[in-house]
């Protein structure tokens, strides 16, 4: 497994932009899937985004396709999120989870997920 924290949440207004990153430390971080879930009050966690580990392969929820982007960098071990377009519906705690595994089967399920982040909360006011 490794540690992985996120940074970069805050609160922004309705149509505003935010980066968020994940830095993982203590695995092999070329050789992991990474993904980015969120978790709104009352609701259950849900897939946004995730990144094979060569970055060739991205994945997205169709509620953020076209204003999210997934991004990595192996060489710092460290995975972003650029969040366009923010709707008050995107407002959640944002996890960054990695996968022991260079292409996801079933990059959208958490249950291939081994390792979580603590989160960080984006808050978009309307």
């Amino acid at each position: 497994q490794v540690r992985l924290i996120e940074s970069g949440g805050e609160l922004v207004q309705a149509g505003g932009s935010l980066r968020l990153s994940c830095a993982a430390s203590g695995g092999t971080f070329s050789s992991y899937t990474m993904g980015w879930f969120r978790q709104a009050l009352g609701k259950e966690r849900e897939f946004v985004a995730a990144i094979s580990w060569s970055a060739l392969r991205t994945y997205y929820a169709e509620s953020v396709k076209g204003r999210f982007t997934i991004s990595r960098d192996n060489a710092k071990n460290t995975v972003d999120l650029q969040m366009t377009s923010l709707k008050h519906e995107d407002t959640a705690d944002y996890y960054c989870a990695a996968a022991p595994f260079p292409v996801p089967v079933l990059p959208k399920s958490p249950s291939i997920y081994n390792s979580w982040g603590q989160g960080t909360q984006v808050t978009v006011s309307s």
